[in-house]
C-alpha cells in the first residue's frame, strides 16, 4: 500500500517512519498541505493521509477519486475539515477518535493556571533579573465555577481535573454522558454563571460560533475563555471585542478560527497578515498557543499506532471500525446503525 502523507512535519514522520518499511506500507511525505493544487501529488497512492489544516473538499475529493485513492486517513480525531458526505461511494474516510484525551485536557489545565498566576510573565521577568510581585496578583480555583461546553472524552477528563482544584462544574452537551456524574445544565447556564468557560465539543453547522457578540453578552464579567477544541467555535472578532470592553477577563486559546495558513509554520521574520490574531496575540490577558495541545509523546504514537491500523484493517477485508461515514447521517456512530461495510 502506498501512503501520501500530506502536512508532514519532523515529529510527524518520527511517528510514523518505522511504520513504512518499503514491503506492506510505503509512506511518501510531503511537508505541503493537501488542497486543490496539490492533490496530484497523491497520484499512484492507496491513500492519503491528512491533518486538521489539510483541505478535503469536494474538489479535492473528486480529484482522489479519480486518481484511484480508496481511503483518506485522518490523523486526528476532528473531520470538520472533510467533506464527509462528498466522499461517500467514492473514498472511504477514517479518523482516530482518541489518541491521547490526556494531553488535551492536561494542556487546557496548564493554559488556564498559566493565565491566572501569570506564570508566563513572571518567567519574562525573572530572565532580566527583575523579581518585582507588581502585576502578578492571581485567583484562586478553589470554589470558582467552570463551565465545560462538551463532555466527550476529553472534556470529561477536563472536568475530573477542574474538580482536583476544588472547582464547581457545570456541563452541557447535547449527548449528555451516561454514568458520569456530572451536573448538566443548558448552554444558557454555562454562559451565565461560569467564571471559567471552557471548550470542549467538535466544530459543526451548530457549533460553529457558539461564542459570538450575542452569547459574550451573557457572561460574567472577567470569565477566562478556554478553547482547545477547534477554533471556529468561537467568533474571533467578537472574542477581541469582548476582552476589550472588559467583559471577558482573559482568554487562552490552543485554536483559532482562521489558523489553517498560520498554525505550524514559522511567520517569526513576517508581519502576520492576519490583524485579528496580531491583536489577540498582542493582549496581555491572551495565551495562544500553536495547536500544540495534542503534542506529546504518548499521543503522537497513539495517532501513529491506530492510523496504520486503520489502514491495514480497510485493506484486509474492507472494513474500520474507526470510519466516518455518510450512510445513516449519523457520520461518527454509523457503525452501530449499519452493516460493517459503509459501501
Amino acid at each position: 500500500m502506498k501512503v501520501a502523507f500530506f502536512d508532514a512535519k519532523p515529529y510527524d514522520i518520527e511517528a510514523f517512519e518505522k511504520y513504512s518499511d518499503g514491503d506492506s506500507i510505503k509512506i511518501k511525505f510531503y511537508e505541503t498541505k493537501l488542497g486543490e493544487d496539490t492533490a496530484e501529488l497523491a497520484k499512484g497512492c492507496d491513500v492519503v493521509c491528512v491533518f486538521v489544516n489539510d483541505t478535503v473538499n469536494a474538489a479535492v475529493i473528486d480529484v482522489l477519486h479519480e486518481l484511484g485513492v480508496k481511503a483518506i486517513a485522518l490523523r486526528c480525531a476532528g473531520y470538520n475539515n472533510v467533506d464527509v458526505k462528498h466522499a461517500f461511494k467514492k473514498i472511504h474516510v477514517f479518523h482516530v477518535p482518541a489518541y491521547s484525551p490526556y494531553a488535551v485536557a492536561e494542556h487546557t489545565a496548564a493554559l488556564l493556571l498559566t493565565s491566572i498566576r501569570r506564570i508566563h510573565k513572571a518567567y519574562n521577568r525573572t530572565k532580566e533579573f527583575n523579581f518585582s510581585l507588581n502585576g502578578l496578583t492571581g485567583f484562586d480555583l478553589h470554589g470558582k465555577t467552570v463551565g465545560v461546553v462538551g463532555t466527550g472524552k476529553i472534556g470529561r477528563i477536563f472536568t475530573d481535573i477542574c474538580k482536583g482544584f476544588g472547582m464547581n462544574v457545570l456541563a452541557y452537551d447535547k449527548f449528555p454522558a451516561e454514568g458520569s456524574n456530572l451536573s448538566y445544565v443548558p448552554l444558557e447556564t454555562i454562559f451565565k454563571e461560569s467564571d471559567i468557560i471552557s471548550f470542549h465539543c467538535p466544530l459543526t453547522k451548530e457549533t460553529t460560533h457558539m461564542l459570538n457578540s450575542e452569547t459574550i453578552k451573557m457572561l460574567k464579567k472577567g470569565v477566562i475563555i478556554l478553547n482547545t477544541s477547534r477554533g471556529a467555535l468561537i467568533d474571533a472578532e467578537a472574542l477581541l471585542d469582548g476582552i476589550k470592553s472588559r467583559k471577558i477577563g482573559a482568554a487562552c486559546l490552543d485554536v483559532y478560527e482562521e489558523e489553517s495558513d498560520i498554525f505550524f509554520e514559522d511567520f517569526s521574520g513576517h508581519i502576520l497578515d492576519d490583524d485579528v490574531l496580531a491583536r489577540l496575540i498582542s493582549m496581555p490577558n491572551v495565551i495562544v498557543t500553536s495547536h500544540q495541545a495534542f503534542l506529546t509523546k504518548e499521543a503522537l504514537e497513539n495517532i501513529a499506532e491506530t492510523t496504520i491500523s486503520n489502514i491495514n484493517a480497510f485493506f484486509a477485508d474492507g472494513t474500520c471500525e474507526n470510519e466516518l461515514c455518510y450512510r445513516c447521517g449519523n457520520v461518527e456512530h454509523c457503525k452501530k446503525l449499519r452493516d460493517k461495510k459503509c459501501f
